[in-house]
């Protein structure tokens, strides 16, 4: 059995698992730990506990200490220092004339390195900006260009459901979204209605993607006959969260809603077999024997 603490930063909402070195610790304690960043200030998410070793991430880093109040105080200074930073490039991205959006700006924990996020159609040549923006702040710049889904997650806002955006509340990656999974899900395939604040197919339907086809493979699909105790029909559509179908019956031509525990598949009959065909399956005759 291995110990193992949860951690989150400023800048992920992934859940990184470090090794408490013996440090007490509760919810909502901050810690300094090193990451593939450097060093950062996070704060204790899940707490100090026993797992199977065959459980826990390798390699398990340690918590480098207990955060200080010097270590707070640390980084409201470089918050107050980023504010700064989006301030300084602005005005140089104006007076260069850059076709750019400036969107966010991340100091390391050390205050030696300051990271300018911006959104641009284009590639832009931001060297000259990188060097007078260096001459000012006196740090190492580094400019990173970021794709719509990124700057929605910087950003944030609300989305069409009035909750904090998906990605940048506690989603740690974005997984693939396909207008597949809207067709699924009966949704108007409209884009102003399955699309989020970033002009792209909203992450939210990924989440019952799975459970739609699932629940989708017990229906028949549009188009079968089937039986019901009014008379044969055929499927026009289904509702898979209620598991009913839409039947539109023979006889009276209506479109009735039934669930499905109240009709039965017709199975489809084998088209009748061409002459060519039949000729074919008949077996030939046998070569009559030589004396």
């Amino acid at each position: 059995m291995d110990k193992l603490v949860g951690v989150r930063t400023k800048k992920e909402n992934k859940v990184l698992y470090f090794d408490p070195a013996d440090i007490d610790l509760e919810i909502d304690d901050y810690v300094v730990v090193e990451t593939a960043r450097g060093i950062e200030l996070a704060q204790v998410v899940i707490t100090p506990k026993q797992v199977l070793a065959s459980a826990v991430p390798k390699p398990l880093k340690p918590i480098v200490r207990k955060a200080e109040p010097e270590d707070i105080k640390r980084s409201q200074e470089l918050e107050t220092k980023e504010r700064e930073a989006m301030v300084e490039c602005g005005k140089l991205i104006e007076k260069l004339k850059l076709p750019m959006k400036l969107l966010s700006a991340e100091y390391d924990f050390d205050g030696n390195r300051v990271t300018i996020y911006f959104r641009a159609e284009e590639r832009v040549d931001f060297r000259e900006l990188v060097r007078e923006l260096a001459g000012q702040l006196k740090v190492r710049v580094e400019l990173r260009q970021t794709r719509p889904r990124d700057e929605a997650k910087l950003l944030g806002g609300c989305g069409r459901c009035g909750r904090p955006l998906c990605c940048a509340s506690y989603l740690t990656e974005f997984a693939p979204v396909s207008i597949k999974m809207a067709k699924i899900q009966n949704l108007p395939l409209n884009p102003m209605k399955i699309s989020g604040v970033c002009s792209r197919l909203m992450c939210c339907l990924v989440y019952e993607n799975e459970t739609y086809q699932a629940m989708r493979g017990k229906l028949p699909r549009n188009g079968q006959r089937v039986s019901t105790a009014t008379g044969a029909g055929k499927v026009v559509g289904n509702n898979p969260l209620k598991e009913t179908v839409l039947v539109e019956l023979d006889e009276s031509q209506a479109t009735v809603e039934l669930p499905l525990s109240e009709l039965t598949v017709i199975p489809r009959e084998a088209p009748p077999k061409t002459q060519s065909e039949t000729q074919s399956e008949t077996p030939p005759e046998p070569a009559p024997k030589e004396d």
